[in-house]
Parts: structure tokens; sequence; C-alpha cells
């Protein structure tokens, strides 16, 4: 049964569309480090790895450059400020997560996005959705590497096994991967269908209905193995 199931979510490009926000935010970082502005395409390739790997990726010669740290502390206190102005859930998402919870299933989300941003994005979105939400923190490894899966999956009192992992980018893919959950990426984020498919995506969904019946499915033919 689905409810027998923990289903972790990723944020950005999943659950919400957090691209102009990010956008404004590290544009507001490079205009006060006196660096060019960068485009909307090119931030939706250089999320998915965490604050600090994206402000690398925007500055050039990253961490090396002098104006590093001005660019990544702007950054985290223009998005913490400005996080909520262009952001909104992906259609369908919301009527998802409370099919989900009506169920009873257990739901977290693990985000590469700073643990105090996350939150907030999901109490003002998804407000008794989400039991669990995690983001990254200070001495705990980000994803790809499983630590904050695990930590969602011990609060949730559920087995990587008894897991499925759901996201939108090569990161999450690794993630599940290492954390040893079950995986499913969504083509309606930061990445497409070929993206996806070129890095090793087993099953990927076009819309949260094609999702839902994915997650039965999968649960189901879980149960018939065992």
């Amino acid at each position: 049964m689905l409810k027998e199931h923990a289903i972790i979510f990723d944020l950005d490009g999943t659950l919400l569309n957090t691209l102009d926000d990010l956008t404004t935010s590290v544009n507001a970082a490079m205009k006060a480090a006196g660096l060019k502005n960068r485009t909307r395409e090119e931030v939706r390739q250089f999320v998915g790895n965490g604050v600090m790997k994206l402000i690398e990726r925007c500055v050039p010669d990253g961490q090396e450059n002098p104006q590093f740290k001005k660019a990544y502390g702007t950054f985290r206190m223009h998005y913490a400020a400005h996080c909520r102005e262009k952001t909104a859930p992906y259609d369908g998402i919301i009527q998802l997560l409370g099919r989900l919870r009506a169920q009873g299933v257990p739901v977290a989300v693990v985000s590469n996005k700073f643990d105090a941003a996350v939150k907030k994005l999901c109490d003002a979105y998804f407000p008794g959705l989400i039991p669990v939400v995690i983001g990254e923190r200070d001495g705990v490894r980000p994803k790809p590497a499983p630590d904050t899966v695990l930590s969602a999956l011990k609060q949730l009192h559920m087995t990587p096994e008894k897991a499925i992992y759901i996201g939108d980018s090569e990161v999450d893919i690794e993630t599940a991967k290492n954390a040893g959950t079950e995986q499913i990426s969504v083509c309606w984020g930061f990445k497409d269908r070929a993206f996806l498919e070129e890095h090793g995506a087993k099953r990927i969904v076009e819309n949260t209905d094609e999702l839902y019946q994915t997650l039965e499915k999968m649960t189901f033919a879980s149960e018939d193995e065992g």
C-alpha cells in the first residue's frame, strides 16, 4: 500500500517553481559584487547543489574571486527577504500532497537550499501537508550524499527500502541511488526528459496525475514482490 511507503520530495523544480526568485536574488548578488548579471537560463543550469555552489558557478573563478564572499552573503540575505515574490507550486502539486496526506502517506521534503528558506517556503505554500522538512545545514553533507534523506526517513520511522525519492535533476537521481531508495524524476522542473534520461533516470513523469499513478504502481509491485 502507498501509505506503507515514505515519499521524499526535492523542493526547487519539483514542488515549487523558484527559478524567477532565484534569478532575481542571484543578480542582486552580482550587482553588489560588481559582477555581470546571469540569465534565467544560466541560473536554471547552475542550481541543484546548494546556494554556495550556485554562487560559485555564477561568480567568475568561483571562490577564488575576491568578490565571492560578498556575492554569497548578499544572495542569502536577499533571497531570505524575497523568496516568495514570483515562486509558486507547479500545477497539481497541492492537490497531490493533499491526497497523500489524506491517505496517511509519510511525506518529507529534502532540499539543498538553506534550511531556513526551505522551512519558510514549505510553511507558506504547503501548511500542514509536509511533516518533515530538511534543508542545507552546517556540518551535514548535502545531496547527492544520502545524509539528509536518511535523516528524513529516520524522523518518519521508515527505511530506505520502503522509500521513494522524487526530484527533477541529476543530483536527485544520484541522491536516491546513494540513499538506497527508489526514484522518480519529474520533467516539469529545471531539467528536461532528454537530460534526465542521459543521467540515468529510471522513471520519468510528465505531470502530477502520472506521478500519483506511478507511485501506486510501484507500491503495489513492491507488495507483490514481498
